[in-house]
């Protein structure tokens, strides 16, 4: 049974997870959050930084913004997908008003972009909204 490095969302500590354990209430050793909540979280920069890099489960991420309307209609699709891939593939939220910078580090030129991030690198990425399945078929694309 391998375990997998999973980056806590709230604190930004790597953990290791046993396979038997991704998406069945593992939770931080350090801050005691949950590391597959059952929302989809909003992260900050350096959340996202480290879990991209470092998390041996895929990493997908809404690029959006709150005065975007095709990003809020696409929010609770997102939210569907995340729940039906639970323990497989994480999701996160990036807010690009709140967080220019990293919007430019990642060459986001419209949204909502969603970046697939697997093995320490950009394996995806699409823009648009888009709806449920096609998000799933999005994040477990190789």
């Amino acid at each position: 049974m391998a375990d997998h490095k999973i980056t806590c969302l709230s604190c930004a500590q790597a953990n290791r997870v046993p396979d038997d354990k991704l998406g069945s209430g593992a939770k931080c050793g350090t801050c005691g959050a949950s590391l597959f909540p059952t929302k989809v979280i909003d992260v900050d920069a350096a959340v996202l930084t480290k879990a991209s890099r470092t998390d041996t489960l895929p990493l997908v991420v809404d690029f959006w913004a709150p005065w975007c309307g095709p990003c809020r209609s696409m929010a609770p699709e997102f939210a569907k997908a995340a729940s039906a891939l639970r323990g497989k593939v994480r999701f996160v939220k990036l807010n690009t008003e709140e967080n220019p910078k990293v919007g430019q580090r990642h060459n986001i030129r419209s949204i909502p972009t969603m970046v697939r991030f697997a093995g320490g690198r950009e394996r995806g990425r699409t823009t648009g909204a888009l709806r449920a399945p096609q998000i799933q078929s999005f994040a477990t694309t190789r």
